[in-house]
C-alpha cells in the first residue's frame, strides 16, 4: 500500500472516531501574572495615587499560527471609567516573528529591551511604554487583558503619533490568531 493511501485511511479512521489531529493552541503566559489572578505591586503604575514599580511583566508565548510574520501586543482595561473606551496600558507592534518572549521591564519608554524593530505606541497615559494598573479607589477589581496577535504582515505601517485605537484596528485587520492572558487589580478604600 502506498504512503498516500495509508495516510488517507489513517485520516479517515481518526475523523470517523472523533480523533482529529489539531495544531497545538497559540498560548500566552507570564511568570509574573497568573491568569485571572491579582497583578503584583511590581507591575502597578507609580502615579495617580498608586505606588507600584511600574515594571511590565515578562511574557512568553508558543505555537503561533502558521504563516505568522510578526506579533503585536495590546494591553487594555475595559473597566476603566472613560465612558466606554477603556484604557490602553501598553501597545507594541512589529515584534519579529522569531520572538517568543518579552523580558520583564521591556515596556520602558525607550524600548531598549524589545526585539529590534518592535515599536511601542502611545498609550492613554500619553506616552509610549508600559503603564501599569491604577484603577480608582473603591472600584471592583479591573480586568487587564493582555492580547498577543499573530499577524500576517511583517510590519504595520502606522503614521507618526498613531493612537492605540488606530493600532488596534490595524492589528485586528491583520490578525491570524490571538492568545490572551487576563490579570486583575483593584484598590480598596482605606
Amino acid at each position: 500500500m502506498s504512503s498516500i493511501a495509508t495516510r488517507t485511511i489513517t485520516s479517515a479512521i481518526l475523523l470517523s472516531t472523533g480523533f482529529a489531529v489539531e495544531a497545538a493552541a497559540f498560548t500566552l503566559h507570564s511568570p509574573d501574572i497568573r491568569h485571572n489572578a491579582t497583578i503584583k505591586e511590581a507591575q502597578v503604575f507609580n502615579g495617580f495615587g498608586c505606588t507600584g514599580g511600574n515594571v511590565s511583566p515578562a511574557l512568553v508565548w508558543k505555537n503561533p499560527p502558521q504563516g505568522t510574520k510578526s506579533f503585536a501586543l495590546l494591553v487594555h482595561d475595559p473597566d476603566a471609567p472613560t465612558g466606554g473606551s477603556g484604557w490602553w496600558h501598553w501597545v507594541v507592534i512589529n515584534i519579529p516573528a522569531n520572538t517568543r518572549e518579552l523580558p520583564p521591564d521591556a515596556g520602558k519608554a525607550d524600548g531598549h529591551l524589545l526585539s529590534p524593530g518592535a515599536q511601542q505606541i502611545t498609550t492613554d497615559f500619553g506616552a509610549p511604554g508600559w503603564g501599569g494598573p491604577c484603577p480608582p479607589v473603591g472600584d471592583t477589581p479591573h480586568r487587564y487583558h493582555f492580547t498577543l496577535h499573530a499577524l500576517k504582515v511583517e510590519k504595520l505601517e502606522l503614521p507618526q503619533g498613531a493612537t492605540a485605537a488606530l493600532a488596534g484596528f490595524m492589528i485586528n485587520a491583520n490578525s491570524l490568531g490571538k492568545a490572551k492572558l487576563t490579570g486583575l487589580y483593584g484598590r480598596k478604600k482605606k
